[in-house]
């Protein structure tokens, strides 16, 4: 079992920044792949960002690319996901997810069903 904890959330006007972390207990973190996807209301789960275990690869997803950077510190079982020039469409429920069989670093744009752990989201609201 992998429990995962999203932070960092919050209200921002359009234009600002926000980082988001998210946290893991329960199993050997810095094995897995991890991805931040997001939900709007009324809207699917869209793919944001995501990372290998290592590291080494990211990727983003074509509505946050060139504003959004990924990374991890498997020292601190973390992983964060920072978000510049936000607009008010990024508006949504992000949420972290960890992929325990490494198979969505091998495939673009890795879907949600390749992960088996979510933590319960953080709301990020952008104001015009």
């Amino acid at each position: 079992q992998v429990q995962l904890i999203e932070s960092g959330g919050g209200y921002v006007q359009a234009g600002g920044s926000l980082r988001l972390s998210c946290a893991a207990s329960g199993h050997t973190f810095s094995n897995f792949a991890v991805g931040w996807f997001r939900q709007a209301p009324g809207k699917e789960r869209e793919f944001v960002a995501a990372i290998v275990w290592s590291g080494d690869s990211t990727y983003y997803g074509d509505s946050v690319k060139g504003r959004s950077t990924i990374s991890r510190d498997n020292a601190k079982n973390t992983v964060y996901l920072q978000m510049n020039s936000l607009k008010p469409e990024d508006t949504a429920v992000y949420y972290c997810g960890v992929d325990t069989t490494n198979y969505s670093g091998t495939h673009y744009p890795p879907s949600y069903y390749d992960y088996q752990y979510w933590g319960q989201g953080t709301q990020v609201t952008v104001s015009s």
